[in-house]
């Protein structure tokens, strides 16, 4: 059995990864060059609203969650504390981090977040507690309808930004950075963060951890 070590050190890497790629997110937004995919509609709707971007990320994670029903994919913890923490992380950087208007600083600024968007997302996939609620649209689309998990993803995150950008979110060469670089980082820094096994020789990534389909939460 799993000892209570092990869930602990499970349970850091969750709520630490969650809690950086909120950060990771808030530094794109600050650079202004260009957000990952599914940010893009969350910063258009924020605009739209006049929501934060953080809560805006929360509702839209919530609402994809309402469509694994139909789905049949069952959430884990990670999936339910992944609609919130994220979004709250993501609000509390942006109310610390200072707007940068030199390119000199915005670069640095995209870098930084995209690595640490990897490492974020390596932290909570390895934790093992479930999938984003994004990320397991996209595998509940693949089981449904049999096709791959490159396609769905595809389709879906395509649709997600082009939606995004006429609702007023950013695009640019940032979004492209993140999209060639992120699913490279992200297996990285998933060997980097995997919890050791626990002493029944079970792996401590659950089974409903997308690898193949690595996202965003």
């Amino acid at each position: 059995m799993p000892t209570t070590g092990h869930l602990v050190r499970r349970l850091v890497r969750l709520y630490c990864g969650l809690a950086l790629y909120g950060a990771s997110s808030a530094l794109l937004v600050e650079a202004g060059l260009g957000l990952e995919p599914w940010n893009v509609l969350h910063q258009g709707l924020a605009e739209r609203t006049g929501l934060t971007i953080g809560v805006v990320s929360i509702v839209v994670g919530a609402a994809v969650l309402l469509l694994w029903i139909p789905l049949r994919q069952r959430p884990g913890l990670g999936t339910v504390s992944n609609v919130f923490v994220v979004g709250i992380a993501m609000d509390g950087a942006l109310a610390l981090v200072p707007e940068a208007h030199s390119l000199a600083v915005r670069v640095p600024l995209l870098l930084a977040g995209v690595v640490l968007n990897g490492a974020a997302t390596g932290l909570y996939i390895a934790a093992g507690f479930g999938p984003g609620p994004r990320d397991g649209l996209m595998t509940g689309l693949h089981r449904r309808t049999g096709r791959s998990i490159r396609l769905m993803r595809t389709a879906v995150e395509v649709a997600v930004v082009v939606t995004g950008f006429a609702l007023g979110g950013t695009i640019g060469v940032g979004t492209l950075l993140y999209a060639v670089s992120i699913g490279p980082l992200a297996q990285v820094f998933l060997r980097v963060f995997a919890v050791p096994a626990a002493s029944d020789g079970s792996t401590v990534v659950s089974s409903g951890s997308p690898r193949g389909a690595i996202l965003r939460p």
